[in-house]
């Protein structure tokens, strides 16, 4: 059974699928950072400076000034700014996964047909040498 496993992880596919875990982790950090420290500002500033990650509505008794203090409290919250953030998160890797997947199949296909060789079309005889071929036969 060890045997099989070591086969198992030696295997490409594995190691491949590894290493995209890790990339897409440190992908994600790029992301979250691209949308909370550029998007939602511009998002903030055509809002009237209103910041969607801190926006809630607090499902219960009390006041608090913000959802971190509300959270430390043990209030019930629905953190709807984070959701938005999150959608907003998601849009953004889809768009870049699409635009990475549609760039390397691209390259994947120029380079496919670099490497293929043109198959030549079997050369028939020319019309000249069915001309004489005929001709030869004819004085037979």
């Amino acid at each position: 059974m060890l045997q099989e496993f070591k086969d198992f992880i030696a295997k490409g596919n594995v190691m491949d699928m590894a290493v995209g875990i890790i990339i897409g982790a440190a992908f994600t950090a790029i992301v979250t950072s691209l949308v909370g420290d550029l998007i939602n500002p511009i998002i903030s500033l055509f809002m009237g400076g209103i910041d969607f990650a801190g926006q809630y509505v607090l499902l219960g008794e009390g006041e608090y000034a913000s959802m971190a203090e509300a959270e430390e409290a043990g209030a019930a919250v629905f953190a709807w700014g984070r959701f938005v953030m999150a959608i907003i998160n998601f849009l953004i890797i889809a768009f870049v996964v699409f635009m990475l997947v549609k760039s390397v199949n691209r390259i994947k296909d120029a380079t496919a047909e670099e490497e293929e060789p043109a198959l030549e079309e079997p050369k028939g005889p020319t019309q000249e040498e069915l001309l004489i071929e005929i001709r030869d036969a004819l004085k037979k």
